[in-house]
């Protein structure tokens, strides 16, 4: 509970700085504490239920393909993964020893998925959580662990030297950037039915973004429920209207083989495609099984859809003299996409296949630590959760 607190804090709206400082600063040291200490039946428990009130909702997209009953197997499924690997860790009796394993804990992805990234929990302390940082705060916590009472107070020497002193200012993009803010309810999204209302709306709030005298207009993941590149008339009137304003838009892309998660970008004109490259582990792809069994699970899951296919690096997309890093939802929060530290990111997502729940929350979390560690500026538009633009 004290490692998860940080969520639940801004999740129910607790915005006041120096409240989340103190709350969250005190809840990490005895949370990680705890962590590097205790043994390896506690830690077991200890992932178990951060596996819960982290990730609980992992599963809720399987109410969009009839499968709710498996809901309640993922979240249990999840859960134990955590924590059978906090008991792996927990058979480490030294704490300096733990501290590695969570120093580290942010490279390591179960099954593809990396959203357990320890350093996170401190975003909203007084303590930075560059991996120096981090390595310093836990170390702080391993001298009152290991050394002799009349040399636990050193611990103070880590720790004042772990404190953020100062906050970077991160610089806004000189264009000036609408970023929509859908309620597209999930459940009629793809429907054939929904199809004429969705490309309306669309449109409506790019005239709109044109209207308001904006010079990029950034619409969320798969706005258009549809391969864009198959639908000639709607790439028509978006070429044209990309004279007035830049478009970005989410859909699909097919090459004629390959199917892709994708970004469409309308400059002047033309068009150009920036497809994903970090998948979705069970959603867009079934990592780490063999061909047969992947190809099963989809044909009874998800009615014989195949794999997406990824991008081989992250795309860079020039738009009007500056350079946006391109991502889709999930990469948004990858350690992949911020490759070269690009000073602006265009990210997109569909949130409402896990509404409601705390995960926008977590992902905006997500979103700030990588902003701060690569200085980068992210514009987010999301279906479900908040647009907004997320810099440390």
């Amino acid at each position: 509970m004290l490692l998860s607190l940080f969520i639940y804090l801004q999740y129910f709206g607790i915005n006041d700085k120096t409240i989340l400082n103190i709350i969250t600063s005190i809840s990490a040291l005895v949370g990680f504490y705890f962590l590097l200490k205790e043994d390896k039946k506690t830690l077991f428990w200890s992932g178990f239920f951060i596996g819960f009130l982290w990730f609980y909702w992992i599963g809720f997209s399987f109410r969009f393909f009839d499968f709710s009953f498996l809901i309640p197997i993922m979240i249990l499924f999840v859960n134990t993964l955590y924590g059978l690997l906090f008991m792996l860790i927990g058979v480490l009796k030294k704490s300096y020893l733990r501290a590695i394993i969570f120093l580290v804990f942010g490279y390591f992805a179960p099954l593809g998925y990396n959203w357990f990234v320890p350093e996170v929990i401190l975003i909203d302390s007084f303590f930075d959580f560059t991996k120096i940082k981090f390595a310093l705060f836990l170390l702080s916590l391993v001298f009152i662990i290991e050394f002799k009472k009349q040399y636990k107070l050193l611990f103070i020497i880590p720790l004042l030297l772990s404190i953020r002193y100062e906050d970077i200012n991160l610089p806004l993009s000189k264009q000036k950037i609408y970023l929509s803010n859908d309620k597209i309810p999930q459940r009629e999204k793809w429907t054939p039915e929904y199809k004429n209302t969705l490309v309306k709306m669309n449109f409506k709030t790019i005239e709109k973004a044109i209207d308001e005298k904006y010079d990029i207009v950034l619409l969320s993941e798969s706005v258009f429920a549809m391969y864009l590149n198959m639908e000639a008339p709607i790439l028509e009137k978006l070429k044209l209207l990309s004279h007035k304003i830049t478009i970005v838009a989410g859909s699909l892309y097919f090459d004629n083989v390959n199917s892709y998660n994708s970004t469409y970008y309308f400059i002047k004109g033309e068009f150009y495609i920036a497809n994903k490259m970090v998948l979705v582990p069970f959603s867009e792809e079934i990592p780490l099984l063999p061909k047969f069994i992947t190809n099963s699970i989809n044909d009874y899951f998800f009615n014989g859809a195949q794999d997406y296919k990824r991008a081989k690096k992250p795309t860079d997309i020039p738009i009007n003299g500056e350079v946006f890093r391109n991502a889709i939802c999930y990469e948004a929060t990858s350690q992949e996409l911020f490759e070269n530290n690009p000073k602006f990111m265009l990210a997109m997502s569909n949130n409402a296949w896990f509404d409601p729940s705390i995960e926008p929350t977590l992902q905006k979390l997500l979103m700030r630590f990588y902003s701060r560690l690569h200085y980068t500026t992210i514009y987010h538009s999301a279906n479900g959760g908040k647009s907004e633009v997320v810099r440390f």
